[in-house]
């Protein structure tokens, strides 16, 4: 890899892109080049673990490049669930392009002084979802998405979840734990995409565990995840049916907010705001 030129990593990333290659490492100073410099200019998001950047080849070709944030004791954790599952292929997974874990020397103020530290960088480059991630279309019917567009995307959600837990080249069932909208991403032809494995746990034979800390988010997270940290298949399932009915209803004003839901009040809340949904799904 060293002397490889920029020209020659982007062929290489095109390669990758199009199945001819695998993922592989990607120098940092290729990143910074293609970011800018990981410019604010060119930032799509952020969150909780990082900032994701576009990346933009020579030939015009754009990648998603996410810098994990080296101040969180959890980086490490999250740089390698999410490098573990690199070669997961399929429509619905959003494709892994390469990787990066470099060391670099920088100038830092310590008590009024310059001194030289050591700072870890862990990036991952992804392809490009020209639509941004589902949160941002569930609205109401401004959104613009008709009854068979969220019925595909609906579908090909389920989909990924499959590929997930039954049916990956690992072998093992990928439990997801943070599945939401913002963590579904969009193609041109509105295609959703499964991302952000840095909380997913790897199961072997074991199909239930419980860890002591659960983190994900509120309002996709089932009761004995929330509650015991229990996790297993049904919690995953659990996420997607509150986008399910994200997507059925439009709307996110769900009753179990309130923490007294009963299940009628489910059947209740989707009647109310999409009658029709039901000759649909």
């Amino acid at each position: 890899m060293a002397g490889e030129s920029n020209w020659e990593l982007e062929r290489i990333l095109l390669d990758i892109k199009a199945d001819r290659a695998e993922p592989r490492h990607l120098p940092l100073e290729f990143l910074k080049d293609i970011t800018r410099d990981f410019s604010d200019d060119l930032e799509l998001g952020r969150g909780g673990f990082g900032v994701v950047y576009k990346g933009v080849l020579k030939n015009g070709e754009i990648v998603a490049v996410k810098r994990l944030k080296a101040a969180l004791g959890i980086v490490d954790k999250q740089f390698e669930n999410e490098a573990h599952l690199l070669r997961l292929k399929h429509e619905n997974i959003v494709r892994f392009l390469g990787h990066c874990s470099e060391s670099r020397h920088v100038v830092v103020k310590h008590e009024g002084r310059d001194c030289i530290a050591e700072s870890q960088e862990k990036l991952l480059c992804l392809e490009y979802m020209p639509n941004g991630s589902l949160d941002r279309h569930i609205k109401d019917a401004s959104s613009g998405l008709n009854w068979n567009e969220r019925y595909k995307i609906i579908k090909g959600i389920c989909s990924g979840l499959h590929f997930l837990h039954d049916e990956n080249q690992t072998n093992t069932p990928v439990i997801h734990t943070d599945l939401k909208p913002a963590n579904i991403l969009l193609t041109s032809e509105m295609i959703p995409k499964i991302t952000d494995f840095g909380l997913s746990r790897l199961f072997g034979e074991q199909q239930t565990r419980t860890y002591t800390e659960s983190r994900g988010t509120h309002g996709y997270m089932a009761r004995e995840f929330l509650l015991h940290g229990k996790i297993t298949k049904k919690s995953d399932i659990f996420s997607l049916g509150v986008i399910v009915l994200e997507m059925i209803t439009g709307n996110r004003d769900y009753p179990w907010s309130n923490g007294t839901t009963l299940p009628q009040d489910y059947v209740k809340h989707v009647r109310k705001f999409c009658p029709h949904a039901w000759y649909i799904l």
